[in-house]
């Protein structure tokens, strides 16, 4: 009987280890998944207003060539 209670009790102490460990991994993981976000709107604002700039000005192949 008295390995049996010492066999749960160690059984325990690593399934407790293993979810402070999972605990950190995804703590870890929803903070780069935080920042993966941050730098995918940035990204979004920068194609935005580059896009937007470039609405309306005439690009120097779009012009008709002079001969015609």
């Amino acid at each position: 009987m008295n390995d049996r209670l010492i066999e749960l009790e160690i059984k325990a102490a690593y399934q407790e280890d293993l979810l402070q460990e999972l605990n950190r991994i995804v703590s870890e993981q929803q903070q780069q998944i935080t920042r993966l976000e941050a730098t995918c709107k940035l990204l979004n604002d920068r194609i935005k207003s580059v896009s937007s700039e470039g609405v309306g000005t005439p690009q120097a192949n779009d012009e008709v060539p002079p001969h015609y």
